[in-house]
């Protein structure tokens, strides 16, 4: 068990590196602009992907870029199968990764709250 987990861990991280470069060289819509693969968690059996990324701009542009790699999703499959080689290739599915505005969000309440406690005596 350790070592199909082990697995799992490898190909997922392979499989984020390969749509790094695809994304970056090959797919060409506009919708996706700067986009970010932060994390892929695949499936034991390797049915299934989700990939995770990030992309800076508001929810129109991570709308829009989510359209674009859900409508590269096949594409990008049949490029990872020739690519890889693994004997089944995981179904993508992507999801938005909000950690980054998150942690800025809560470090700009952090510092707001340590300014508003601040007191001088002068």
């Amino acid at each position: 068990m350790p070592r199909e987990f082990q697995r799992v861990l490898r190909v997922g991280e392979q499989v984020r590196r390969e749509l790094a470069v695809l994304l970056r060289d090959e797919v060409k819509d506009p919708r996706i602009g700067m986009v970010t693969i932060s994390d892929v968690e695949v499936s034991r059996d390797f049915a299934r992907a989700r990939v995770y990324f990030t992309i800076y701009g508001d929810q129109g542009i991570v709308s829009a870029c989510q359209q674009g790699l859900d409508s590269a999703a096949g594409f990008l499959r049949g490029e990872l199968g020739r690519r890889m080689k693994i004997r089944t290739v995981p179904q993508l599915r992507f999801i938005y990764d909000n950690t980054q505005q998150q942690g800025d969000k809560i470090a700009e309440l952090i510092e707001r709250g340590l300014a508003g406690n601040c007191t001088h005596d002068e």
